[in-house]
């Protein structure tokens, strides 16, 4: 069975399909039978004095009891009814429908992490930060996360209007988009920096948007042609990058790292929770690396730079990340439902826990609001931000290229 760390279209999520095990008998102290008796008497009181009785079935009411009891969890536990469980398996799929936005809960409002490069919400100009306030004219306050992403889903080709408020400026402005099949991107921009200094070193630049199937083996091709350049050192960009299938991230550690040395581990209240991964490949490209973090990279991209990190094999530039770093269990019930349960949490080999902490870059380097605009803008445009001399010059690929210039420094000295 595959572990992902991302449920698309919209959530970065680490999703395991699970058979359901035993459940141990309750302490003497702590019987679930008094409670359970009290949830039926209320039951059946809705049923039987309630004033609408079209909201009052048995059904109903045990979906709404099961849907409140794992949305208090955290934003990542869920209730989900046969048809959202079927559409849940639908999109493991490398291919969907819908607008590329990846968002979550910030403070109660719906918040965008980033929009997918190349979907509808990154043309329109969507920029991370912005919060939804309204679908198709409803408002999203009472909005529970994993409601918001079915009103975001629906047929290829349909239009939605997002009343989307963006912090920064205060502007609060419409955006219609049209659903499309998302064809996620993996690698892109791969090239070797212009040099700063007349026979400086050739250091080159990776981006990886997202962790997919394909991921490691387009990464391997392209550090292979920039090799052929002369390549000395690289930049690994990783900002604005939400996730993706843990077997990828851990692929993409293999290019670095020794085989059998471990990535990643996860721990829970159970030992069948318990999950150590390794890198496989070898042997391992030796050139010094830099990772690009932001505020925006999530998930596949914590285990990277949380890696590469605590085994010195790179050092981390930009911003603190996401800390999105558990693991959702999803356990099929008899009519056809399922509940999606946080099981389980990620580590770094350094025992450092990614979620809700994030991974802390070794050297602090932001970009301020106009400049991450101007960034993403040169992306949809798809314009070079690393000519030398221009506005679109990017300040943390700048400082990620003095770390490199700095340690390849040294070891020459050394």
């Amino acid at each position: 069975m595959r572990r992902f760390l991302f449920f698309v279209p919209v959530l970065c999520l680490a999703v395991r399909l699970v058979q359901a095990e035993p459940i141990p008998a309750p302490t003497p102290t702590e019987s679930p039978y008094d409670q359970l008796q009290l949830i039926a008497r209320t039951i059946q009181l809705i049923r039987q004095d309630y004033v609408d009785e079209s909201k009052a079935g048995y059904r109903d009411l045990a979906y709404s009891a099961l849907r409140g009891m794992l949305d208090t969890l955290d934003p990542h536990s869920q209730f989900m009814e046969p048809k959202g469980f079927q559409s849940m398996q639908e999109d493991t799929r490398s291919e969907f429908g819908g607008l590329g936005i990846v968002v979550t809960l910030r403070n109660g409002v719906l918040t965008v992490i980033n929009p997918m490069e190349d979907s509808p919400g990154f043309h329109a100009g969507i920029l991370p930060g912005d919060q939804i306030l309204k679908i198709n004219g409803e408002s999203t306050e009472e909005l529970g996360l994993n409601d918001a992403v079915e009103k975001l889903r629906g047929a290829v080709g349909e239009k939605v209007t997002l009343t989307v408020n963006r912090p920064a400026s205060g502007e609060v402005k419409d955006y219609e988009l049209a659903r499309a099949v998302i064809k996620v991107p993996s690698v892109k921009d791969a090239m070797i920096l212009p040099g700063r200094v007349s026979g400086g070193p050739i250091i080159g630049y990776v981006r990886i948007t997202q962790f997919n199937s394909p991921t490691a083996g387009e990464l391997a091709a392209a550090l292979d042609k920039l090799e052929k350049k002369g390549m000395e050192a690289l930049v690994l960009d990783l900002r604005h990058n939400p996730g993706g299938l843990l077997g990828s991230a851990v692929e993409v550690c293999g290019e670095f790292l020794p085989s059998h040395t471990l990535v990643v581990y996860t721990e829970g209240r159970s030992p069948s929770r318990e999950y150590r991964t390794a890198a496989r490949k070898s042997p391992p490209r030796k050139y010094p690396v830099v990772v690009l973090t932001n505020y925006a990279s999530a998930s596949g991209s914590e285990i990277v730079a949380g890696a590469l990190k605590d085994l010195d094999r790179a050092l981390v530039v930009g911003e603190t990340t996401f800390g999105k770093g558990s693991v959702q269990s999803v356990v099929s019930l008899p009519d056809g439902s399922a509940a999606r349960l946080t099981t389980a949490k990620y580590f770094t080999p350094g025992r450092n826990l990614i979620h809700e902490r994030g991974v802390d870059p070794h050297i602090r380097a932001t970009l301020t609001y106009d400049q991450e605009a101007r960034l993403l803008r040169s992306r949809r445009l798809r314009e070079d931000p690393t000519k030398d001399g221009t506005s679109l010059w990017d300040p943390q690929l700048e400082r990620a290229v003095d770390a490199l210039q700095g340690a390849l420094l040294h070891a020459r000295n050394q």
